[in-house]
């Protein structure tokens, strides 16, 4: 009973300090420590090996996934600091429209992710433009942040096929299936999560005019006109400034085709084109990340405002993937000293006998591990782990259970103790008052919504 009462109370304390905006890595410790003393199980074992360096310690997922960390953040920074991605933006808000700009921040926030961008960088990309995009079309701020997070936390996170978000990238490593998984249900959220996000954006729009609600800038918040960095020869073309993006997905995308085309070829072959293409074939961690550094190349020859101080530049987008390679890790830390309890093995034991269809079954079972850490993939990672092999067994096709655990990872993920959330309020300087509401709504009922659907879909189909 008081290990139970300990594992929720841990969990519970977790999303309080969240909450209060405390250091989400202190955050995780303390709940770990307040689940070791509640739990009969070793202080010295829960912090020297199953929040550290376990199957599920913090330091063994950032040690396997520092390099695609290091590359997303690297071409994140190359990409914001040419002015490629506020090109991109501004491009689409001339082509679109001042009133259209809800609509401009969410797919410029998803040609970011989908070509491999990671999601806090995104937000350091994509803000200050988006504060002049809602200052001219009078929208309040907390509408920006879910337009960020419906962009470039929900259907390029986890639904889209081919997509090197970290998601998509664990499921693919863990199950031994290619990023292009199930690409119909993966199509189908997609539409979904976008639309349904965008249709409640809108409505929330038009309510805010009618309350003459929007947003009003503060002199310490730069809104620098994208207008002076064109008329000062700074910003690339948009037509240049998407070359690094289609770079990315070609380089994720070519190998696949080839192999499709030509794999019995290559498979005998022993030549150095061959061994490229099994090479991108295997490496499912490793490919995406040459994908994106290749991406970091061509941006710096295309974009001279960067190239003269390239290692700079590049130097600091590493500096950029330390602080959420390490909270996310952090989470999953913790999750690792979850695992542990007698409280978590009951729980598992509960769900993979529980008399519901064995997808709906494991779309609960995903939902919550991703919401005890507050991470998609935090509980993604520990589904992975100690239960996607009973789904397996159940028959369920493997390339299902990668589309559907990766999409039902990014739905209870971002409650308020979510690391994502707590940042993107942070970097914004909102509270969860001001503006938790619209992003549950963008990030978690409809992604919900989106995941059942493809449920009923795959019921049907598979």
């Amino acid at each position: 009973m008081i290990a139970n009462l300990g594992l929720f109370g841990a969990l519970a304390l977790l999303i309080l300090l969240a909450l209060r905006g405390k250091n989400i890595i202190f955050s995780a410790l303390l709940a770990s420590l307040l689940i070791i003393i509640t739990n009969p199980i070793s202080l010295a074992e829960s912090f020297n090996q199953y929040f550290t360096f376990g199957k599920l310690g913090a330091f063994s997922f950032a040690g396997k996934f520092f390099v695609l960390f290091a590359c997303g953040a690297m071409f994140g920074r190359v990409m914001g600091e040419s002015k490629a991605a506020a090109s991109i933006a501004y491009a689409l808000a001339d082509k679109l429209g001042a009133q259209k700009t809800l609509w401009i921040i969410t797919i410029a926030c998803g040609l970011l992710t989908y070509s491999g961008v990671v999601v806090f960088v995104v937000i350091f990309a994509i803000y200050p433009l988006g504060l002049k995009l809602i200052e001219q079309a009078k929208i309040p701020k907390r509408l920006l942040l879910a337009a960020v997070a419906l962009g470039s936390g929900t259907f390029t996170l986890t639904a889209l096929p081919g997509t090197p978000s970290m998601q998509n990238v664990i499921a693919s490593s863990a199950l031994g299936t290619d990023l292009f998984a199930a690409p119909l249900l993966g199509i189908i959220a997609a539409v979904i999560m976008f639309g349904g996000g965008i249709w409640y954006l809108e409505n929330q729009r038009k309510l805010a005019i009618a309350n003459n609600d929007f947003y009003i800038p503060n002199s310490d918040e730069m809104t620098n006109d994208p207008a002076d960095d064109i008329n000062g020869n700074q910003m690339p073309r948009w037509s240049l400034a998407i070359i690094p993006l289609i770079t990315v997905l070609f380089c994720i995308l070519s190998p696949r085709i080839i192999m499709a085309v030509f794999g019995s070829k290559i498979a005998l072959g022993d030549g150095l084109f061959s061994q490229l293409m099994q090479f991108s074939s295997t490496q499912l961690i490793l490919w995406p990340s040459i994908s994106l550094f290749i991406g970091c190349l061509v941006a710096l020859s295309l974009f001279s405002n960067v190239r003269s101080r390239a290692l700079s530049v590049l130097g600091d987008g590493t500096n950029d993937s330390i602080i959420p390679l390490i909270n996310t890790a952090a989470v999953i830390g913790f999750g690792g000293v979850v695992t542990q309890t007698q409280g978590f093995g009951d729980f598992v034991q509960l769900l993979t006998t529980i008399d519901l269809p064995p997808l709906l079954s494991m779309f609960v079972s995903v939902s919550l591990s991703s919401a005890i850490v507050g991470s998609s993939a935090g509980g993604l990672q520990i589904f992975l782990q100690t239960m996607a092999q009973s789904y397996l067994d159940m028959g369920i096709p493997v390339e299902v259970l990668h589309r559907i655990a990766a999409i039902a990872s990014g739905g209870f993920d971002s409650l308020p103790h979510c690391g994502a959330v707590v940042a993107m309020l942070t970097i914004t300087r909102m509270s969860h008052k001001e503006a938790y509401k619209d992003l549950f709504v963008v990030t978690v009922m409809v992604p919900v919504v989106a995941v059942l659907v493809i449920i009923g879909v795959a019921s049907v189909l598979y």
